[in-house]
């Protein structure tokens, strides 16, 4: 389980940009606190962060023709197996919204994803990942 640096949702393929609606609803649902190397960071901060990140994933989906489920876009929802939070406020989101998505976990991502075979390029000139 990986959260995709965020610049690169706009430029994620078919498969990893759903593949990451599915996590993101995981660890919103009984995935939450659950050990995953990759993310335990999510775990560090307000579930309220990972809501705005999952709305950017949403938004792409969205954009890109995708219906995903609109009960998502409550910030408390759970997935249709757990119960909404009761209290869930709304905190200060920050760009990048998880700090730990730096310069260094950005070449990780990329680095990721070369490996599938999915190679964007970031240039001086270009600072956001391009095909």
């Amino acid at each position: 389980m990986r959260l995709w640096h965020q610049t690169l949702i706009p430029h994620l393929p078919r498969q990893q940009l759903l593949g990451q609606h599915r996590e993101c609803a995981a660890l919103r649902g009984n995935g939450w606190g659950r050990a995953h190397a990759t993310v335990n960071y999510v775990f560090t901060h307000s579930p309220y962060l990972l809501y705005a990140y999952h709305r950017l994933i949403m938004e792409e989906m969205r954009r890109r023709g995708y219906r995903p489920d609109p009960a998502w876009d409550e910030p408390s929802h759970r997935g249709k197996n757990l119960a909404p939070y009761r209290d869930l406020p709304a905190v200060a989101v920050a760009d990048p919204i998880y700090p730990e998505h730096d310069a260094a976990y950005l070449r990780e991502c990329l680095d990721n994803l070369a490996g599938k075979g999915i190679h964007l390029y970031m240039t001086t000139n270009h600072p956001e990942p391009h095909l």
